[in-house]
């Protein structure tokens, strides 16, 4: 049941998914850690709540990323690991990442694109001895990112997450594939799996270690983790049922709105990221498809790829006004299986009830 990731010991095979901005940072993360998981902080715009945010944000973010990681650390009192996500998209990706090695995380986990690179920022640390892994949608890119980071870095991952089309925040798919996915006909993520070892096994065997794959995305319970460890996984990450407790960072707004939600609230949406992602049906959903929302009136350039002029919104104001509990104006990401979320909890209730779900399954 145990994992081992760059020789470290993850006691329970449970990842918290990253959540952005500002749903999972310190408490959250560091409370899963606590209890022998891997608890991921959001590096996305994480300094939100700092004084001199409006004025430097960019400062503001990295400040706080230092911060919050030392701070899940200290809650975790070394049990588990800590994770922080950096989404390849942001602007600030390749500074989130050395900050986030220099603070002491235990891994690095990048999606919302390729992280080619990631090997090269993580030897710009080399007090750092985290593990660095790329969140993939399946076997083509599992594959492409190894054979780059063999034939440039000569490493593989030390883990991968795979995210199925059911996973909440951006997804790794075609608009097309994530309707159908929504419509009740996604990619089978056993699938998906099969896939991605198929992918990772010549890189295994070259580097005479495995390569553990945590599946993501519409896994409802620890009785389907079983049965996906049982079919090549090392264990499974959920996300959006940690919002609903206690030590989530989100504000209570934002947690009474996933706890109010039902399955035909949850919807796919068009990202200023340039990606499909999956959230509830909130106001300014709304009028994004009517065409009623107003323009962009300030840009902090906080993603790579977006262009305010043409933006439908601006996704960093929308995920601070969602995680401050503002209904009318935040983009409040989550999971297909949101509306199965109905009650507020802890971390350990979570943790013990998926626990022993997967031991039930046995």
């Amino acid at each position: 049941m145990a994992v081992s990731i760059r020789g470290k010991t993850l006691a329970l095979p449970i990842v918290q998914g990253g959540m952005g901005i500002g749903v999972s940072l310190e408490n959250l993360a560091g409370g899963v850690a606590a209890c022998g998981g891997m608890g991921t902080l959001s590096a996305a715009f994480c300094g939100f709540d700092e004084p001199d945010f409006e004025a430097d944000p960019r400062a503001a973010n990295l400040r706080a990323l230092t911060r919050q990681i030392g701070k899940a650390r200290e809650i975790a009192r070394g049990a588990g690991l800590v994770a922080v996500n950096v989404m390849v998209a942001a602007a600030q990706y390749a500074d989130s990442v050395r900050t986030a090695l220099r603070a002491g995380v235990d891994a690095v986990v990048c999606g919302a694109g390729l992280p080619r690179d990631l090997p090269a920022l993580a030897a710009e640390v080399p007090e750092s001895d985290a593990a660095i892994a790329p969140v993939v949608s399946g076997g083509r890119s599992a594959g492409l990112i190894c054979k780059l980071w063999d034939r440039h870095y000569g490493r593989a991952p030390d883990f991968v997450v795979l995210e199925g089309p059911l996973a909440g925040g951006h997804l790794g798919f075609s608009p097309q594939e994530a309707r159908e996915a929504q419509a009740g006909r996604p990619r089978s993520l056993s699938g998906l799996l099969g896939e991605v070892l198929e992918a990772l096994a010549p890189f295994r065997e070259k580097y005479g270690r495995d390569i553990p794959v945590f599946v993501a995305g519409g896994v409802r319970n620890g009785g389907e983790m079983r049965r996906y460890m049982d079919q090549g996984a090392a264990g499974a990450q959920f996300a959006t049922r940690f919002i609903a407790t206690e030590e989530c960072d989100a504000g209570e707004g934002f947690k009474q709105a996933l706890l109010s939600a039902d399955a035909g609230d949850v919807t796919i949406v068009q990202s200023p990221v340039g990606m499909p992602g999956r959230a509830l049906h909130s106001p300014l959903i709304e009028r994004v498809e009517a065409g009623t929302q107003p323009p962009i009136r300030r840009c902090d350039r906080c993603l790579a790829a977006c262009d305010c002029k043409t933006a439908p919104y601006c996704i960093s104001r929308a995920l601070i006004a969602a995680v401050r509990g503002d209904w009318e104006n935040g983009l409040f990401f989550c999971g297909a299986n949101a509306g199965e979320v109905n009650r507020l909890s802890t971390v350990r209730e979570q943790m013990d009830q998926i626990m022993n779900e997967w031991r039930t399954a046995q």
